[in-house]
């Protein structure tokens, strides 16, 4: 597209989009978001780079064939079902781990966490693969 205003915009709000999805994914397993909303906004971020710059442009941005990336997220989420497994809980058990690096306020990191990212890396691997797959080459 030879717009300079999606060019410009496409360049200056993708970081933005990009920091909101990883903000979505972050807070998804207490509050509304979680893998597969903050894997949309991400997705429809390099959509827009694409639909700015074209295909090839926005491949060398992502630097990852997204079957690749589905593959990563699928055994990503796999794996977070097997430390439950190794402790004699049921599969996808969720298991937290409570780090204190600020007093009174300790860190919760868990399961759900990796496997919400292994959502995020899918549903951004699904939805570039359409956009590669249905845009032409420029």
């Amino acid at each position: 597209m030879n717009s300079l205003l999606i060019t410009t915009a496409a360049k200056f709000l993708l970081p933005g989009i990009l920091l909101f999805s990883v903000f979505l994914l972050l807070r998804g397993h207490n509050l509304p978001g979680g893998g597969f909303a903050g894997g949309l906004v991400a997705a429809s971020a390099f959509a827009l780079y694409g639909l700015a710059f074209g295909r090839s442009q926005v491949m060398k941005l992502f630097k990852i064939h997204p079957i690749r990336l589905m593959g990563g997220g699928l055994i990503l989420a796999l794996v977070s079902g097997f430390f439950a497994l190794s402790q004699s809980l049921p599969f996808m058990q969720s298991l937290w781990l409570e780090l204190a690096l600020v007093e009174d306020q300790p860190l919760k990191a868990g399961t759900p966490l990796i496997f919400d990212l292994g959502v995020y890396f899918v549903v951004i691997g699904v939805i570039m693969g359409v956009f590669v797959a249905l845009r032409e080459d420029d």
